[in-house]
């Protein structure tokens, strides 16, 4: 993953520097069918603005795409179709980004204005910083070098910067600089689906201050205020150029030109820094006025820099995960740290913000809310516990309008919509277009209720991780209750075997949803849906005890839950229905065996890629669901959230025989008949198959890291980051290889580490204590930081010890002698595009 050399320019600092390979992403020239992935890959943000690598004096035309978004701005366009209020979407705000050039006399350079003969750009994950480097020659043969930094600040989440250095190479004369800020933007990253697409923004103003440029507009729905100012500086041999401006003011846009006299080989120096507001920012009267002062009071670019640049250190130091430097691995598991950065950063914590399956990175399926966070939790938890408890914070503001979506289905308590934005109201779409076809058809995903048991699987390992008392006796509790109350309504008693049901339900596996000749009417008792409920059920239950135990830990007592109530949830959780297969492998549903087994050879040689079979099968006249397939993971997703000791517990108390010696024959069935058409089913699979296959666990894991680095003219990547591919792949070797987990109080290690990786270190945070975390194949090695704090209870395999401050444990893990380590395979190279 190294950057690309097959056009090398000896006159290119990004060709001839020595950046740390394991630290940058890098990509050379390119071919336009693959520039919106790399505009993604080379996005740039700080958890409150991120803004897309497109090229600065690049505009929207099907090739580029530049596009800025600020976390949780949404706004609805009126008039669509199925909904004609309108669906939320993410906002694509004013592009602070235009800065172009030109001979006097001659084009502004834009993409296709001249012809490119070097282009280079390059990532630089330490400093968090976008280098570019373009050289062009014009129709009269003039050769432009132009060499850019650009931030997104992580130590201010309002201000970004761009410095542009632009050498004249075999020229002298008049150079014109134009810079400004664009309002005149759509929303237009993806399809159109629910009339989300469109123009976002108007009463588009703009106008100039001093040396100030500033563009305001408001949502068109929401109404919603958004400014953007910007400082320009030019430069001539480290002097201010002290050139005269001429200030040009269009319908939807603002800008300003200024010329400059050039010499053959000496820079010019182009500083534009930029603040960005918004109407939802905390502790502001204006957004125009906040942003001019935050320009005002930002220094210079290197200032800016420079205080960047420390703030990703300090990121850095909390979330490092290594493998060692010269690994294959090393710089894809920083990518994924990098982008999930982007889009949940410290500077999170302060808004009002969920987890958007695509990050701030594009507008993929319109920046909505799904289940993914169930994914990116875990890792969080012991990287930077109080961002999960801030989006769980997200999820429990919206507990009003789950109420309200649970209450229009005749149910009581609460349920979280499958697609969900700022209000927290459904935005799950009931007609989508085929993948496969275009044609428009019937969209059943939104009828996946179980995103409220994601919810509570992470409240609660939340707290099991972190101890963080006042929030589960408070807002996590009741976020508990309302979920366990929706779930026990929607529970069939069944007395003639003492057994409930869970009818009429989609899981996970979105192939079903019915049963042959009944599509969309769902599916009964789910395995993972029945087994996530008896949890939940008991959980809730737990969560109450422990308010009765703790009554100060919360100002106030938010779930008063009766006796009677809680005997209801323990006696569902021990008798909801559960089916198996003749073999003793629990059925993915009820009726499961009745199924047809798919000639998985004839469609693989028909089709080649199966991901899309679901509709792959709809246009041929069929339907998914008279066979035995599955999308994603679905009953194996339980083996993702538990260890077997867990399920087996879980399905035993359910009243069933359970040998966990079925395990593995469960994991190859379901294995077998899964396509993998969700970037999370690998995630999933690559966990559950760590205990069983650590090869093929592998496999599946850099299936997942290369998911957003392959095959870019044809990635769905162009519309975003796969956030929860991202902390899922990060978290398999933070928790998953490591066999870490919180249970009992104690802070659990039962290393697995595949072959392929000599050793991991990373930096965790339990409990407030800061740990440094060494393993190999021969040890583990765990450092406590200083500090006042108690011993923290460790196990490593069967061996039980206190770690206290400041101290360090070695614990030798015996392991068998290594086999021949498999042939490395290669991930996919991101300047080979």
């Amino acid at each position: 993953m190294r950057p690309d050399q097959r056009n090398p320019d000896p006159a290119c600092e990004l060709c001839t520097g020595d950046l740390p390979p394991a630290w940058a992403l890098g990509y050379q020239d390119g071919d336009p069918a693959g520039e919106g992935t790399r505009e993604t890959m080379l996005t740039l943000g700080n958890g409150y603005l991120a803004t897309r690598g497109a090229a600065p004096e690049a505009t929207a035309d099907g090739v580029h795409y530049p596009g800025s978004y600020l976390a949780g701005f949404h706004n609805r366009l009126v008039g669509g179709a199925d909904r004609p209020d309108g669906e939320e979407t993410i906002v694509n705000l004013p592009n602070w980004l235009p800065l172009t050039f030109r001979p006097a006399g001659g084009e502004w350079y834009a993409p296709g204005r001249a012809r490119r003969i070097h282009e280079h750009r390059l990532l630089d994950l330490r400093r968090g910083i976008y280098l570019r480097e373009l050289l062009v020659v014009d129709r009269d043969l003039r050769r432009t070098r132009i060499r850019q930094q650009r931030l997104v600040s992580m130590a201010n989440p309002h201000l970004a910067g761009l410095r542009t250095r632009v050498v004249a190479e075999n020229w002298s004369g008049r150079l014109e600089i134009r810079s400004g800020i664009d309002g005149g933007v759509v929303n237009a990253n993806t399809a159109d689906v629910g009339g989300a697409c469109g123009r976002h923004l108007t009463d588009v103003t703009g106008g100039a201050d001093g040396p100030t440029l500033w563009l305001t507009a408001l949502t068109t729905g929401s109404r919603q205020p958004v400014a953007v100012a910007a400082r320009t500086a030019v430069e001539i041999a480290g002097a201010d150029a002290g050139v005269p401006r001429t200030v040009v003011r269009g319908a939807d846009d603002v800008a300003e030109v200024r010329g400059v006299d050039v010499t053959a080989g000496v820079p010019v120096s182009v500083d534009k820094t930029v603040a960005v507001g918004c109407g939802r920012d905390r502790a502001v009267h204006h957004p125009l006025t906040a942003a001019c002062a935050e320009l005002r009071w930002a220094g210079t670019f290197d200032v800016l820099l420079a205080e960047h640049v420390t703030a990703w250190d300090r990121l850095w130091a909390r979330f490092r995960l290594d493998v060692g430097e010269e690994h294959g691995w090393q710089l894809p598991l920083r990518v994924q740290t990098f982008h999930l950065l982007q889009t949940l950063s410290p500077h999170t914590v302060d808004l009002d913000a969920g987890v958007p399956a695509r990050g701030l990175h594009g507008e993929g399926y319109h920046g909505h809310v799904f289940w993914d966070e169930l994914f990116i939790y875990p890792y969080l938890n012991l990287r930077l516990p109080e961002l999960t408890r801030a989006l769980l914070e997200y999820r429990y503001r919206r507990l009003p309008a789950a109420r309200r979506q649970a209450a229009a289905t005749g149910m009581a308590g609460a349920l979280f919509p499958w697609q969900s934005a700022a209000s927290g109201r459904d935005e799950s779409p009931s007609r989508s277009p085929s993948p496969v076809t275009g044609e428009w058809q019937d969209d059943r995903t939104g009828r996946q209720h179980h995103v409220n048991l994601a919810v509570s699987y992470s409240v609660w390992r939340y707290w099991e991780t972190t101890g963080d008392l006042s929030f589960l006796t408070g807002r996590g509790a009741e976020l508990l209750v309302e979920t366990a109350r929706f779930w026990a309504g929607l529970a069939t008693y069944d007395p003639s075997d003492d057994r409930y049901d869970i009818r009429g339900v989609l899981g996970p596996d979105e192939f079903h949803d019915g049963y042959p000749g009944r599509a969309g009417q769902g599916l009964d008792n789910c395995a993972y849906l029945n087994v996530m409920v008896a949890w939940v059920l008991a959980r809730a239950g737990e969560a109450c005890e422990i308010q009765d135990r703790h009554p100060g830990a919360a100002p106030w007592r938010t779930a008063e839950v009766p006796a009677a109530e809680r005997g209801r949830w323990r006696h569902i959780a021990r008798r909801l229905r559960l089916a198996f297969l003749p073999d003793g492998i629990l059925a993915q549903f009820e009726g499961y065996d009745d199924l047809a087994e798919l000639d998985w050879d004839r469609y693989r040689q028909r089709y080649g890629d199966l991901r899309q079979l679901g509709p792959l099968l709809q246009a041929e006249g069929d339907d998914p669901n008279r066979y035995k397939i599955s999308k994603q993971a679905d009953v194996l997703m339980l083996l993702y959230l538990f260890s077997a000791e867990e399920l087996t517990a879980l399905i035993t108390e359910l009243g069933y025989d359970f040998d966990p010696a079925r395990i593995p024959a469960t994991v190859d069935h379901y294995l077998s008949r899964t396509t993998h058409g969700s970037t999370l089913s690998r995630i999933a699979h690559a966990w559950v198959l760590a205990r069983t296959d650590r090869r093929r666990s592998v496999d599946m894991l850099l299936d997942a890291l290369g998911t957003d680095l392959a095959d870019p003219a044809h990635s769905s990547t162009r519309a975003g980051i796969h956030l929860g591919a991202t902390a899922g792949t990060l978290d398999i070797l933070q928790r998953c290889y490591t066999g870490l987990e919180v249970r009992g109080d104690v802070l659990r290690l039962n290393p697995q580490l595949p072959e392929r990786i000599d050793q991991l270190d990373c930096v965790l945070r339990y409990r407030n204590r800061l740990l440094v975390l060494h393993v190999d194949h021969q040890e583990v090695r765990i450092t406590a930081g200083p500090g006042g704090d108690q011993p923290v209870p460790v196990a490593v395999r069967d061996q039980s010890l206190l770690l206290s401050p400041g101290a360090t444990v070695t614990v030798a893990l015996g392991a068998a002698p290594r086999s021949a380590a498999a042939p490395a395979r290669q991930l996919p190279h991101p300047g080979r595009t």
